[in-house]
């Protein structure tokens, strides 16, 4: 996959054949989309193009606003769609300037001037320009008069239900692992760096990984005890993560564990991913440190039942 930082970069390509959104969690949906974007492709003897942005528009036309949070982090989506087959992906600058362009203008400028559009997949109700006042229609009334063929794909259903990153987001922020996973197509995920903590799982047997997620957008589920998996240097492990505050021990920041099974190196300061398989029940208090123990015993014989399956 060939990464262009703006619309200016993208040279050369021969028929290319174009979609563009944000695209975030690369879910069901995006992903039907992408699979249509490679069979016109084929087709048409074209190259398939993804024009994203970034940092996310809500972040640049709401930066008071603290309740955005997003399914994969900049490099989360480069692997997811890399991993689902598109060919170039473009991530243009969105700023403020940028989103006073019109309809016309996004048309006109970006998919014929810049990219050479030949034709454009779309999502269902997707909308563009400024104030998102374009839609499907303007581009089929756009297509001819500046030499591209436009497509709109229905929206993904999954049980009648239509995919959606907002749905995810919902599912997740309740630990529904499970509709976030059948929505997505794929594990929700958390990357991050293991940092110190105050080391009392290793008191009490069950020494675990302190993940620090830089990424303030990125998503967290909801606090509990999780089966996931584990992924460092390219090697999966199985495991359980804690999210929460560790009320037994009177914590008071909310962070992310794993304690990561059949795994006894020091990885301070290295990076790993988790990818969630199942909630297994709420964050609890405990009357000391003994009673957390004989629970940390059933919730491992239980993730390893679940990450085995």
């Amino acid at each position: 996959m060939k990464i262009y930082s703006s619309v200016e970069e993208f040279k050369n390509v021969n028929n290319p054949v174009v979609t563009t959104g944000t695209f975030d969690g690369v879910h069901l949906g995006h992903q039907k989309i992408i699979s249509r974007l490679k069979d016109v492709a084929k087709d048409t003897g074209g190259e398939t193009v993804l024009l994203t942005f970034y940092p996310h528009p809500r972040m640049v036309l709401f930066p008071d606003d603290n309740e955005l949070k997003l399914l994969s982090t900049q490099k989360e989506k480069l692997e997811l769609l890399e991993k689902y087959g598109v060919q170039h992906l473009i991530i243009h600058p969105f700023t403020k300037e940028f989103s006073r362009l019109t309809s016309i203008e996004f048309v006109r400028n970006i998919l014929v001037n810049q990219l050479k559009t030949k034709k454009l997949v779309i999502g269902y109700n997707h909308h563009f320009g400024r104030n998102r006042e374009g839609s499907f229609d303007h581009l089929k009334e756009y297509g001819p008069l500046y030499g591209f063929e436009v497509e709109e794909i229905p929206a993904q259903d999954v049980d009648q239900i239509e995919v959606s990153s907002t749905k995810i987001r919902n599912a997740l922020q309740i630990g529904d692992i499970s509709t976030a996973t059948i929505y997505s197509g794929h594990p929700y995920s958390l990357t991050g760096t293991v940092v110190g903590g105050k080391k009392i799982g290793k008191a009490i047997g069950y020494p675990t990984a302190n993940i620090l997620i830089s990424d303030t957008y990125k998503l967290i589920p909801l606090d509990g005890v999780y089966a996931v998996k584990v992924k460092h240097n390219n090697i999966v492990y199985n495991g359980m993560l804690n999210i929460g505050n560790n009320p037994t021990v009177a914590g008071k920041d909310r962070s992310v564990e794993v304690n990561i099974f059949d795994f006894d190196n020091d990885i301070y300061e290295q990076e790993i991913s988790i990818y969630f398989v199942e909630r297994m029940r709420n964050e609890e208090k405990f009357s000391g440190l003994e009673a957390l123990k004989l629970q940390l015993a059933k919730d491992k014989e239980n993730a390893i039942r679940i990450t085995n399956t």
